[in-house]
């Protein structure tokens, strides 16, 4: 049948203890999350063993779904837990359900270990290939799209987010953070000359430059390649993320994490743009989507902070999010930015590894990039050495702000633009 079976094995966890050795606190943790993923219990069964002393031991239960069956155990004595989540997929895809409900249940036992199994049950089309592992993501309520991986190289918890690094021909390898890719080695060019370039080259001369987030690197390794980059700060609140990036991405930062012109900072980027007294040419906020723990960064009130550490003719760049999957997401964005900064220039490609056309921003006072010519980018690409890249280049730079009139439309000055005309 097809469905996917998913299993964790978890170790260390730093959860309340009722959750150990309470059928009752179990079964309603269970039942909350399985009801807040989306699928349906139609029965269940819990059981308490004892310790040798005769007290409360570990706890065995499992609901039982209309898409098939949540099943846990705990280990008090050993502050472990093993989840078993599997669901049925033959008459609607439940997988991406019963991802939320692994993830929910592993971030509520806070283990500081963990192992992770994806198993794809047989396939609508026939077997699935040894190894093949199908992972689903969501655009909105109503769409998702995936990729298969043939290879699983790390699945672990870091102190902030559940961290997995998957392989497959097609895209290398892929960091997926809390159930939603981030970057692969194939792709990881159309985001990130994308983010860096179109703003760095309107620039005339940047040289201190902050990215909140990024801990890959490959935003990073962007901003260097122009030569009058002094000082780079990246500030990444998970140091899990740009450790796995030392030890496996080398393709992605190719060493940028080193490089003598870069500081990287394990710590909250909310905190150092609030308390930091530099001024900076440019920042640019790489982050996980708003639903994330990186909302807060989302803000009016962060981007406000963000305006007062620019220095003169700078300007802040970061994604929106699609903006036909997730059109008031781009457009609250885009207004909050407008409402902070004298002008907003949105812009956009398609990114493979997102699975939709995908809104950008550059938010500025004075720093238009729409202004900056096709041969005047082609002048500055050339003084500046940058020659080897794989999206970007002078003529893109044009055509990335040349946007479809529905973007347009969540573009605040584009729209009053728009109206006009």
């Amino acid at each position: 049948m097809h469905g996917l079976h998913l299993t964790a094995d978890l170790y260390h966890c730093d959860c309340d203890g009722l959750l150990m050795t309470d059928a009752e606190a179990l079964a309603g943790l269970c039942r909350d999350a399985t009801l807040a993923a989306g699928l349906t219990i139609v029965g269940e069964k819990w059981h308490v063993f004892p310790d040798y002393q005769g007290e409360p031991g570990g706890v065995t239960g499992t609901l039982l779904l209309a898409e098939s069956h949540l099943a846990v155990h705990t280990w008090p004595e050993r502050r472990g837990v093993t989840l078993d989540v599997y669901v049925c997929n033959f008459e609607a895809d439940n997988s991406d359900k019963a991802e939320r409900l692994m993830s929910a249940l592993e971030e509520s036992f806070r283990a500081r270990e963990s192992q992770r199994q994806h198993i794809m049950r047989g396939d609508r089309d026939g077997p699935v290939r040894t190894g093949d592992e199908l992972l689903l993501e969501s655009l909105n309520d109503t769409s998702v799209y995936g990729f298969r991986f043939a290879r699983r190289i790390l699945d672990q918890r870091t102190d902030y987010q559940h961290l997995e690094l998957l392989e497959s021909d097609e895209l290398g390898l892929a960091l997926r953070l809390d159930g939603s890719l981030m970057t692969s080695e194939a792709d990881e060019f159309f985001y990130h000359e994308a983010l860096i370039h179109p703003a760095a080259i309107a620039h005339p001369d940047p040289q201190r430059v902050l990215i909140v987030g990024g801990g890959d690197g490959g935003a990073l390794e962007e901003l260097l390649k122009h030569p009058s980059v002094r000082q780079a700060t990246l500030v990444e609140l998970d140091g899990g993320v740009v450790e796995v990036a030392r030890q496996h991405l080398g393709r992605i930062h190719r060493g940028s994490l080193d490089d003598p012109r870069a500081t990287v900072r394990i710590g909250d980027g909310a905190a150092f743009v609030r308390d930091t007294t530099e001024r900076y040419d440019l920042v640019y906020l790489d982050l996980t989507d708003p639903e994330t723990p990186a909302g807060p960064l989302y803000t009016e009130e962060f981007f406000a902070q963000c305006r007062r550490i620019l220095a003169p003719g700078g300007a802040l760049v970061l994604h929106l999010g699609s903006p036909f999957h997730e059109p008031r997401q781009v457009e609250g964005l885009a207004g909050a930015l407008a409402r902070t900064f004298a002008q907003v220039r949105g812009y956009g490609l398609h990114i493979p590894l997102y699975g939709s056309y995908w809104s950008l921003a550059v938010a500025s006072d004075t720093l238009d990039p729409v202004a900056l010519a096709a041969d005047e980018a082609a002048a500055r690409l050339e003084a500046r050495g940058i020659d080897d890249l794989q999206y970007y280049n002078a003529g893109v730079h044009g055509a990335l702000f040349a946007l479809p009139n529905f973007y347009q439309r969540l573009m605040p000055q584009e729209a009053d633009a728009l109206a006009l005309a």
